[in-house]
């Protein structure tokens, strides 16, 4: 017997029925005493119900149920009231009640029908205009459903789509009466149900936009519409209609189905349109991100041809039914607050599933799926792409025939493209002009990932890959038809040809040929205008809109569609073939597994400028973690220092040269105290603490080294027993050598000591740790710390604690070491060192990263007498510190910084940044707190301001986020919570700023 009938009577007007109303109905037919709150619903009226204590005479049926009530006895149990539309038939409520105990069986988790007190699941109560009402009471799942997030990241995505998938798997077994229904949200319907209900969309202009992208939808569909697969289907497995189970990170992952009011006979295909389509208004500027849910529902449930074809055109009938049908429930429903409230969402879906053409959205499924494109069989929509045979093509263009050409590089790695002239409007121009001034064309090839398309701050994917070819060449050049074909279409300098079973669409031309004129292969067609910069753009179909760029992330969909025509033109492929993924299995086939590496999906990074990381695609990135890149990436005059001197001499240290001195000067210049001046030149940071150690146990003739718990030194022997971050080694305490002793590390923010007194507590406690019969004081070699904690996300130590730890270890005979190595250098702002911010001078200081721009150098600043000690154990030199080109590497860093005024760059756009920083923390509870100083900082993430938790999965997921939204963060710090913010120190505000508004972004919308 056939079930409800939309188009009988059309809207459905909710049940008149208040939350006094579902108290007296959960307590006189179901034996529950409680409170009732409304939840929203289109047509029905639905109540969550707070009860105390264990109903008596409630039960669930024989499966049972998940919810609250499975406690024991006196807890709080929750129901949901549903008083049902009475349009609905017994048969189909019935049905409803049916498939939750069904789904149970088969493991899902779903709520169960609770039986009333005469012992019936479905009871009847008499409204006051005499309507008889059916009700039901279901157990309540707990947990959040997706509807109120933001961003939905992948993973989530994924298990929505494989939620929906594994309904729709059990469902084909499912079978009952009043599933025979006519729904408004069948989108076996939603042709008619759009154009019956398009009266109610308020604009004019927007019905005639709706009405015709729910024509074209339904003409795509009705090519495939006899052969898609019927099954039952739940119908609303969307983002509110999910229960979640919540990880660490703050991911919300599918895994109940709630709601079956929509349970009926429907498309298979049409349960996973549904599912993706309520995606769309998480991330409505990326609409392909729904391709995560399909391919996760294939994967349980493999789609057709057809229903691939379906597909897209289906998602869009969902939006277009969905706006509809919210219009018109809001006006004949004023107190519906839920429909009213989903109205911007369901705008968002339909607009951003519209905003994707059939043919791309259906190539970048097939594509996703790993399905081959259409080939013109049965139940396809797209022509099949016919190959010209080579026999009968002629090149295009005859200047390219005698081989002439210069093949131009736009791509990330392009040498031509270095010293930033790929920011400049006119980059392609002048490469091309340089190319011509050599060869009499140049060619763009079809394929590049293009720099020149890369713009500076872009949170979303930039269009960098080119679907065309372009000919730089002089005006006038003659172009001629590769094959026998029609004119489609000429207007300004554009010419559309049609060929055998595909189309050519040529720019920069002009062309006396009018519509419809036949042209004969190796004829022309036009010449070259007068701005001399022809395009080549091959259609898969005629007619088809294909851009000239596109996201890289749908390049692989635009290229079936758009092909590379080399072959027109009579050149090669010279298509990019670039793969991150290849390139990351290549770099673990060959290197241990100890070897870190940013990202789950790392970019392939291949190019640096300025505060700027770029990857193969053209996708540029804020860097706010490189503190190694002082001076910025790929700076002119360090590249060209470095290329010269490499040109001349490069050798090692016991030779005699002028750059050695040259450097060691400009070292000791910018010493803290002119009692520091004696430089050793090593070549990394942990080599500068290996002889800092060195030169303290020698000089003093002692043995102990006091270093602060969670600090990070080094990898070498002895700079890595002195590390003690359980981050960076989980056995750090228990694996160090004897002649290491450990101090509490000075965090006035977590740490033991807090507040005004921090600083003497801390160092009260040094003082007890060095007075220990068993402690380090009697052969106390030195203490080392970093003077502002980096390896803590920045702390700054309290103020006077170093003065008073200085003062104790000098006085027991050891030395002072600076670990400046992250934190020197300017990076701080207000001082060029550390230990000036502190107040202090150590006897050695050490340094490095920085000091190189990335080229291999590090430093150790000591006494003189203290580098004299060294020679009691021989001599000293490193084959790559003291180098020709590090000296010359080192002296253009300090250049550059003295010359761009970076330290003062540092202190400006900290400060600024610093301000920015804090006034998100009053809006973001996750901030904990904003640690460091001038562009060494750490932004501390914490899930209670109170207890101070560390959000660690969610620092995680959260660098993930900002990664898609162009900025590269990274955690750092024993906990791995805090976001280290140590970028070049050339650091504009324009980029400080795009790093918070990111940062909003992710905290306000969800990562």
């Amino acid at each position: 017997m056939p079930g409800f009938d939309f188009f009988s009577g059309q809207g459905l007007v909710r049940p008149d029925i208040t939350a006094a109303d579902a108290e007296s109905m959960a307590s006189s037919l179901f034996g529950i005493t409680g409170t009732a709150r409304e939840l929203g619903s289109q047509q029905d009226r639905n109540f969550l119900i707070t009860a105390t204590g264990a109903a008596t005479s409630a039960a669930t049926g024989d499966s049972a149920g998940d919810s609250a009530g499975d406690s024991a006895g006196g807890a709080t149990q929750r129901y949901v009231l549903k008083v049902d539309n009475p349009a609905f038939s017994a048969a189909e409520l019935a049905a409803q009640d049916a498939v939750m105990v069904f789904l149970t069986e088969r493991g899902m988790r779903v709520p169960q029908p609770v039986r009333g007190l005469n012992g019936l699941s479905r009871q009847h109560w008499h409204a006051t205009d005499a309507a008889l009402l059916p009700v039901r009471l279901l157990t309540f799942l707990e947990g959040p459903s997706l509807e109120a997030r933001g961003y939905l990241a992948p993973p989530v995505v994924r298990a929505l789509g494989r939620l929906s998938g594994t309904t729709s798997l059990h469902l084909r077994d499912f079978a009952a009466d009043g599933l025979d229904r006519t729904l408004q949200w069948d989108l076996r319907n939603a042709k008619t149900v759009i154009d019956l209900l398009m009266r109610w969309v308020p604009a004019e202009e927007t019905r005639d936009q709706l009405r015709a992208i729910a024509d074209s939808a339904a003409a795509r569909l009705a090519a495939v519409a006899s052969v898609l697969r019927l099954q039952t289907i739940h119908g609303d497995i969307t983002d509110d209609n999910v229960i979640c189970r919540v990880l660490p990170n703050g991911h919300h992952v599918p895994e109940g189905v709630i709601d079956f009011g929509d349970l009926a006979t429907g498309w298979l295909v049409a349960e996973l349109a549904v599912t993706a389509a309520s995606v769309l208004h998480h991330m409505p500027d990326n609409p392909l991100a729904a391709l995560e849910a399909i391919v996760a529902f294939d994967e349980v449930v493999p789609l057709t041809e057809a229903e691939i074809t379906a597909l897209w055109p289906l998602i869009v009938l969902r939006g277009a039914v969905l706006v509809a049908s919210g219009e018109q429930q809001v006006q004949i429903d004023a107190d519906n607050d839920y429909a009213r409230h989903r109205m911007d969402a369901e705008w968002q879906v339909f607009a951003a599933a519209s905003a994707i053409g059939w043919e791309e959205a259906d190539a970048a499924i097939r594509q996703a799926l790993g399905r081959r494109p259409h080939t013109g069989a049965e139940h396809t929509t797209v022509p099949e792409h016919t190959t010209v045979p080579e026999q009968t093509t002629v090149p295009m263009i005859p200047a390219l025939a005698d081989g002439d050409y210069e093949m131009l590089d736009f791509t990330v790695t392009s040498p031509a493209l270095a010293d930033g002239l790929w920011q400049t409007t006119d980059a392609e121009w002048r490469l091309a002009q340089a190319a011509l001034a050599r060869r009499s064309a140049a060619v763009a090839p079809y394929g590049q990932f293009r720099l020149t398309r890369t713009p500076p701050h872009s949170r979303r994917e930039p269009d960098t890959f080119a679907l065309f070819t372009e000919v730089f060449l002089p005006a006038g050049s003659v172009i001629v038809a590769p094959a026998a074909a029609s004119v489609t279409e000429i207007g300004g300098d554009t010419l559309v040809l049609t060929l055998a079973g595909f189309g050519l669409r040529i720019g920069g031309i002009v062309s006396n040929l009018v519509p419809g004129a036949a042209i004969a292969a190796g004829e022309p067609v036009g010449v070259a205008s007068p701005v001399a910069r022809v395009t080549v753009q091959e259609l898969a179909r005629p007619g088809l809109p294909v851009p000239h760029f596109t996201q890289p992330s749908r390049a692989a969909a635009w290229a079936t569609l758009a092909p590379d025509p080399a072959r027109l033109l009579g050149l090669a492929p010279q298509a990019s073939v670039v793969d991150p993924a290849i390139e990351l299995a290549r770099r673990g086939a060959m290197m241990a597994a100890a070897q870190e590496k940013y990202y789950e999906r790392p970019p392939q990074i291949e190019r640096g400028w300025q505060e700027l990381l770029i990857d193969t695609h053209g996708r540029s990135y804020v860097d706010m973690v490189n503190n190694v890149a002082v001076i910025g990436h790929s700076h002119p005059r360090f590249t060209r220092a470095v290329s010269d001197q490499l040109a001349l001499l490069n050798t090692n240290s016991r030779f005699l040269y002028s750059a050695l001195a040259d450097l060691c000067e400009h070292i000791v210049a910018t010493s803290p105290d002119p009692i520091l001046d004696t430089v050793l030149l090593v070549n990394s940071g942990s080599e500068a603490v290996d002889l800092a150690l060195r030169l303290a146990r020698i000089h003093t003739g002692c043995s102990n080294v006091v270093a602060l718990r969670e600090g990070y030194h080094g990898w070498t022997s002895a700079s890595d027993a002195v590390s003690t971050s359980a981050y960076d080694n989980p056995f750090s305490l228990a694996s160090r050598p004897d002649w290491v002793h450990i101090a509490d590390v000075p965090n006035s923010y977590r740490g033991t000591h807090r507040g005004a007194g921090a600083a003497g507590e801390y160092a009260a406690d040094l003082a007890r740790l060095l007075a220990d019969p068993d402690g380090p004081g009697a052969d106390l070699a030195a203490f080392i710390c970093e003077p502002v904690l980096g390896n803590a996300g920045g702390v700054v130590p309290p103020a006077g604690y170093l003065a008073r730890v200085y003062e104790q270890v000098r006085a027991r005979g050891g030395l002072c070491i600076a670990d400046e190595v992250q934190v020197g250098y300017g990076r701080l702002g207000s001082h060029f060192w550390g230990v000036q911010q502190q107040g202090v001078v150590p006897d050695i200081l050490t340094v490095a990263k920085a000091m190189g721009n990335g080229y291999p150098l590090g430093a150790v600043l000591t006494r003189r007498d203290i580098a004299e000690s060294l020679a009691r154990e021989g001599n000293f030199f490193s084959s790559a510190g003291g180098s020709p080109v590090s000296c010359v590497a080192g002296l253009a860093v300090l250049d550059v910084i003295r010359d761009e005024s970076l330290q003062q760059n540092a202190d400006a756009v900290g400060r600024h940044l610093a301000g920015r920083l804090a006034e998100l923390a009053e809006r973001h509870p996750l901030i904990g707190m904003v640690h460091g100083l001038g562009l060494y900082m750490g932004v501390e993430l914490v899930r209670d301001r109170d207890t101070l938790e560390p959000a660690v999965s969610e620092t995680a997921a959260i660098c993930e986020r900002m990664l898609e939204l162009g900025v590269i963060v990274q955690p750092t710090s024993e906990r791995q919570n805090v976001l280290k913010i140590k970028p070049p120190l050339c650091l504009s505000r324009e980029s400080a700023d795009f790093f918070v508004d990111r940062l909003d972004e992710v905290l306000q919308g969800g990562w």
